[in-house]
């Protein structure tokens, strides 16, 4: 039998969307506020599934505290209270929407869940403005 295993976590962080290839105004006109020089943040949560089959050693899918310690290392730890454009090298040539951040996650994350198992990361970046993606 297949089971979800979830954790939510949360981190705060700083970025600015837009495109080095293009004009301030080209990305005024498609990023809006968002496109500030000076960058803004989100109070970002995010939920992580694993599914699998469940041991009948343990009864688990994934230890929880595995998974704890996985989210802390692959994302609270490199993007809490950081500047995702400066501060992640992701982001160096990659424009940080909600969309590129919850792949850079789940691709963080890809290595250190057992390839049986499937991931599914939510990005929430506000309460109403979500992402999900689940490596396809």
């Amino acid at each position: 039998m297949k089971v979800t295993v979830s954790r939510s976590a949360h981190f705060n962080a700083a970025h600015r969307l837009y495109r080095k290839d293009w004009t301030e105004e080209q990305n005024n006109a498609v990023f809006g506020k968002c496109n500030n020089p000076n960058y803004h943040g989100h109070n970002y949560e995010l939920i992580v599934g694993i599914t699998g089959e469940v041991d009948p050693e343990t009864g688990y899918v994934i230890d929880i505290k595995i998974l704890k310690d996985i989210i802390a290392d692959e994302v609270e730890t490199p993007f809490d209270h950081k500047n995702l454009n400066l501060d992640v090298p992701e982001f160096a040539d990659l424009n940080p929407t909600a969309e590129n951040i919850v792949v850079v996650i789940w691709n963080r994350m890809r290595s250190r869940i057992n390839p049986a198992h499937d991931i599914e990361v939510t990005l929430y970046e506000t309460p109403r403005n979500f992402v999900t993606y689940k490596g396809n």
